[in-house]
């Protein structure tokens, strides 16, 4: 039985690493452009801003926790620089990167306040309303246009490439700067006491409280913390696309990242996730959304097959939870 337990363990490890090579061999087969190594890279590329808000979105499912406004906020750090750069007249990158920072630190920061002192049932219903606030905020701040002519400086995150050679497009510095951070992520959340104590709220929140750790503080560090890297994924998408769009605030960042956790073995029961899975996660909404783009599919076919992944990663989350509380059951027998 615990032969058995563990194999289990390990293919439920394994497996949103195996379902990303097969959905790589399938896309292979059906398109001869996907696996070129200008096509990867640009994957890479397109997994840098899901991945980084994806990685904050983990620590608050890990709490039990969820934070809908993570795309809408990182639009609106985009906003915030053009704002000062359109309005103000404000074209030092240290000035601009750090109101971007300090913006998407205090929309967190206020996301965690809601959810501890205002004691809503579920920060679902703060986050929600967080994010229709910020939607209308980028449009108001901008005026509703489209900001770019940003400096160099704040446009190299997100566009620089390093190792370019002749036809080779280059490895994204965003990505790698991804990578750095999912590094400290790790090191955070497997190696600290406050790691360890975000875990324990998201697996037993009474019981962590009892046990002397303020769950409120935890609370409020991992909201701010997702709202750090939604700024610094705002700063990618300003270099992806070189401008700040308040339209894009609509955009489905939100879910992708969602999907991203769970699909990397994230639960919504809080407790567990990590954040190698999650860049799997990631990993696989960009290798989806970049096959269908080469198989021409209509973007209403693409915004369906993603909402189909969103079910069935739910799906084999309530799944998973079903099954390991059976084996708790069977166990305690």
């Amino acid at each position: 039985m615990k032969k058995s337990n563990n194999i289990k363990k390990i293919l439920g490890k394994l497996g949103p690493l195996l379902a990303l090579v097969v959905l790589t061999i399938i896309l292979t087969i059906a398109s001869s452009n996907f696996l070129t190594i200008n096509n990867v890279m640009n994957i890479l590329r397109q997994t840098a801003v899901n991945g980084l808000i994806a990685s904050g979105m983990l620590v608050v499912l890990i709490t039990a926790g969820i934070d809908l406004s993570v795309g809408a906020n990182a639009v609106l750090c985009a906003c915030v620089m053009g704002m000062l750069l359109d309005k103000l007249g404000i074209a030092n990158p240290v000035i601009l990167l750090g109101s971007c920072i300090i913006a998407g630190v205090g929309i967190g920061f206020v996301n965690g306040l809601l959810l501890t002192k205002l004691h809503l049932p579920h920060p679902f219903v703060s986050t929600l309303g967080m994010k229709n606030v910020l939607c209308g905020l980028a449009l108001f701040i901008v005026s509703t246009k489209t900001i770019s002519s940003f400096p160099n400086a704040i446009t190299w995150l997100g566009s620089a490439n390093i190792f370019k050679s002749g036809g080779f497009s280059g490895i994204p510095i965003a990505f790698l700067a991804m990578l750095l951070l999912f590094g400290c992520f790790h090191l955070l959340l497997n190696y600290t006491a406050l790691g360890r104590a975000i875990y324990c709220v998201g697996g037993n929140p009474e019981a962590t409280r009892l046990s002397g750790i303020n769950t409120d503080n935890v609370l409020i560090f991992v909201y701010s913390l997702s709202g750090f890297v939604c700024a610094i994924a705002g700063i990618v998408i300003v270099g992806r696309s070189g401008v700040a769009n308040p339209s894009s605030a609509i955009s489905p960042y939100d879910t992708d990242a969602i999907a991203a956790c769970i699909i990397g073995g994230a639960s919504f029961m809080g407790g567990k996730g990590t954040i190698w899975g999650t860049l799997i996660g990631a990993l696989i909404i960009s290798v989806i959304r970049n096959g269908l783009t080469l198989l021409n599919a209509a973007s209403d076919v693409q915004y369906m097959v993603i909402g189909f992944v969103i079910i069935a990663a739910v799906f084999i989350d309530v799944t998973r939870n079903r099954m390991e509380a059976k084996a708790r059951r069977l166990a305690g027998k």
